[in-house]
């Protein structure tokens, strides 16, 4: 696999050169694939966790709704934080962005122009 990512950079790397740009562009990308990669290992371990926990305690205990472990912190402990550290994670790679970014803003203030300028058509 590895032998596969070094072609696939030479390519590139071929095609753009010593291109600043593009090494930024490139490990941006990469940033981003690991992200997702974290994100999918978090989403089936997880799932595989609770699934697990919630088995072990219906069979084990019976089929009450508090005895069965669906209301046990244990349960969801390892989601929660992992979580955390996932959101931090996707704040180091989008960065402060991630939410409320420039880009949103600048989609917010055209669309507040554009409904101005409407009424003022009328």
């Amino acid at each position: 696999m590895r032998h596969y990512k070094r072609d696939t950079r030479e390519d590139y790397f071929e095609q753009f050169g010593d291109d600043e740009n593009f090494d930024a562009a490139y490990k941006k990308m990469r940033r981003i694939k690991g992200f997702y990669s974290h994100l999918r290992i978090y989403v089936i371990v997880n799932i595989i966790i609770i699934i697990t926990n919630l088995n072990r305690d219906w069979f084990g205990r019976g089929a009450d709704l508090y005895e069965s472990g669906l209301l046990d912190w244990h349960t969801y402990s390892t989601a929660l934080f992992w979580g955390i550290g996932l959101f931090f994670h996707a704040l180091s790679v989008f960065g402060e962005n991630l939410f409320f970014g420039q880009e949103w803003q600048e989609k917010k203030i055209q669309k507040y122009m554009d409904k101005e300028r409407s009424k003022l058509k009328k």
